[in-house]
């Protein structure tokens, strides 16, 4: 039988109050904190907390607090991304960041979600994973809702709610998001 973190990861309903992940998420809530408690000057802090905290990319990520994620461990990034203040990526699902991508201030990544049924919502849960290329910038204050793809060498306007894939090398923005435009050089 699978435990609820199990059922978590492959998408499927899960108990979030299972021990387990209560106790994962105090640990990211825990580690949040003490990078946005600290000051400009402390790099070496805050690069320790950002490889305590991310499955893989702590090592090079440019994050200007405040940051708060529910696990950290479900986020993979690409080289050198780069996070504005104040963004939030609910990694109940995996959340792939590749290389060089850029989120404005108030970025919102989502892969929790909720059953419909509202009694079945009382108890449990589930997520979508996202995928984000590389070379992407998001705009300040766009959510990205949960199993979104996002191509790489986009651009997402600010403000755009991401509810459906977006192709490589396009310009896409409003609620909901849509392609506007390619780019080209």
């Amino acid at each position: 039988m699978a435990t609820e973190k199990e059922k978590m990861l492959a998408g499927e309903l899960y108990d979030p109050l299972d021990p387990v992940l209560v106790q994962e998420r105090e640990r990211a809530r825990d580690l949040c904190q003490d990078l946005n408690a600290t000051r400009e000057r402390d790099h070496e802090l805050r690069r320790s907390l950002l490889q305590q905290m991310f499955a893989q990319g702590g090592d090079s990520v440019w994050m200007q607090p405040p940051f708060f994620c529910d696990y950290g461990s479900n986020i993979f990034l690409g080289r050198r991304c780069f996070f504005n203040f104040n963004c939030v990526v609910l990694d109940v699902c995996k959340v792939t960041i590749g290389d060089f991508s850029l989120f404005g201030p108030a970025v919102q990544i989502y892969t929790a979600t909720h059953p419909m049924n509202a009694e079945l919502r009382r108890t449990q849960e589930f997520a979508k994973p996202i995928e984000i290329g590389s070379n992407v910038w998001v705009g300040g204050g766009a959510i990205i809702c949960p199993g979104v793809k996002i191509g790489s060498k986009c651009v997402i306007g600010a403000g755009s709610v991401v509810t459906k894939d977006i192709p490589d090398g396009v310009f896409a923005a409003g609620n909901p998001c849509r392609v506007i435009r390619e780019i080209t050089e």
